[in-house]
């Protein structure tokens, strides 16, 4: 059921402009999420008493500053989220008093006060007065190397470029490795920021199915035959949104299939050190045809923007000259800094403390809403029942305090999203906040929806 419907009480002017103006506001108000459907011409007309052609016009007007698209046989949805249109990387602070179970950050927690008072101190002139190599200094790969070698990928430094962060990683890897022409094959279910460096990359991508297990090692092969597939995008281990870890005997049929058509790969492994006994990393299987994606922003801090890429040694001076391309080099002193502390070992620790962390938020969560899909790192998978949809429930949610991320923010191509919400665990600053807000969305999923009128 269609939920938006406008207040224009207080929009002067004429109704296409005030329905464009009551849009906007909502938009900005976190009340309509990117990817939500809005009502077609004729239900809002009705709702509001207006003509057919001022409806058309507002929405006109409304795509004009960017706030609606439209894809031909599915509707009309707020810009930002769906097939067409990456979802934006953030989807900005919630309002005052809302629980954000929306976005993926590190847990708030005593451990941070060591990243506060650490700050650059130490950092040596040599380091800030001048330029250094693309791939970064040899310590701080070396670093890298140390820090891809807890969750399993075995490389030596001068495989691993150093980025300025996870998201700078994936933009060299898909800059390095997509020809003109060529498709990237992702989840159906992806990651907002790799959609979004898609856009911003002019690539075409390619939904491949998804089950219980991850990625589905026939639609991959199937997608592999036809002509123009690329690379491969995924996230094995955590995957973003479902939060399902690919066991390995999956693993080993994804890599067949790689293999089978030396199709290269973008393995997005952040959240790996938060899932204990993860399996093994699909780049230690296949090194030969994989970039492994990592950083620190999950792991120790989310302002820490330092990132390792490991590829083939023969694809490393593509990714240098990405790094000169986009900003001639990393931040020596954050790198210093980060490699200081891989080297030291606090960068374990702090690792360790906020795995530990998500795991007790997790326990938190699967208490209150039995039915998430729920393993480890920093979010879970919250599948509606019937006659629940994402955008309802999200409206819903929204109205009581608490905000979630809808299916339609992660979904690629033109088939529906699922009817699930991705909960971010570690947004709220305690874990008494997230009891709370875990508890109201179970009370929540106990009633039924009812139409929702925002701004009113």
């Amino acid at each position: 059921m269609t939920i938006w419907q406008p207040d224009l009480s207080q929009q002067p002017g004429p109704r296409y402009r005030a329905i464009a103006n009551a849009l906007a506001a909502d938009i900005a108000a976190g009340a309509l999420l990117p990817g939500s459907r809005v009502p077609t011409h004729r239900e809002l007309a009705d709702a509001l008493g207006l003509t057919v052609g001022t409806v058309t016009r507002a929405y006109a007007e409304a795509a004009r500053r960017g706030l609606l698209r439209g894809e031909v046989g599915r509707g009309t949805f707020v810009a930002g989220g769906g097939a067409s249109e990456p979802a934006p990387f953030a989807v900005g602070p919630a309002p005052e008093g809302v629980i954000d179970l929306s976005v993926n950050l590190p847990a708030r927690g005593p451990w941070d006060a060591a990243l506060v008072e650490a700050g650059l101190e130490g950092t040596r002139e040599d380091v800030l007065l001048a330029y250094h190599p693309a791939v970064g200094r040899q310590s701080d790969r070396e670093a890298g190397a140390h820090w891809l070698a807890r969750s399993g990928v075995s490389a030596p430094a001068e495989e691993i470029v150093v980025t300025q962060g996870a998201q700078h990683g994936l933009l060299l890897s898909l800059a390095a490795l997509a020809g003109p022409g060529q498709r990237v094959l992702v989840e159906r279910l992806c990651f907002p920021g790799l959609l979004a460096a898609a856009q911003f990359l002019r690539l075409e991508l390619e939904p491949i199915d998804l089950d219980a297990d991850g990625l589905c090692p026939d639609a991959l092969r199937a997608a592999c035959r036809r002509p123009g597939a690329g690379l491969l995008y995924c996230t094995p281990t955590a995957q973003n949104p479902t939060a399902s870890v690919m066991p390995e005997r999956r693993r080993h049929a994804v890599v067949e299939v790689l293999r089978e058509h030396g199709l290269p790969f973008v393995e997005d492994d952040l959240c790996a050190f938060a899932v204990p006994g993860a399996p093994t990393p699909l780049c230690a299987l296949a090194p030969e045809l994989g970039h492994y994606v990592t950083s620190l922003s999950k792991s120790v801090a989310p302002g820490l923007r330092l990132g390792f890429v490991r590829a083939p040694r023969e694809r490393v001076n593509a990714l240098a000259s990405g790094v000169l391309a986009t900003q001639m080099m990393v931040t020596p002193g954050t790198a210093q800094l980060a490699s200081r502390w891989i080297e030291s070992g606090r960068a374990a620790e702090l690792a360790d403390q906020r795995a530990a962390d998500a795991r007790e938020r997790q326990r938190l969560a699967r208490s209150a809403l039995p039915g998430i899909a729920a393993g480890a790192a920093y979010h879970a998978w919250l599948p509606l029942p019937e006659p629940w949809r994402g955008e309802a429930f999200a409206a819903h949610a929204l109205a009581r305090g608490l905000r979630v991320g809808t299916a339609e923010r992660f979904a690629v191509g033109r088939q529906p999203a699922p009817h699930a919400v991705r909960l971010s665990l570690t947004g709220p600053e305690t874990h008494a906040v997230l009891k709370r807000g875990v508890s109201g969305l179970a009370a929540l999923l106990q009633e039924e929806p009812a139409p929702v009128h925002t701004g009113v």
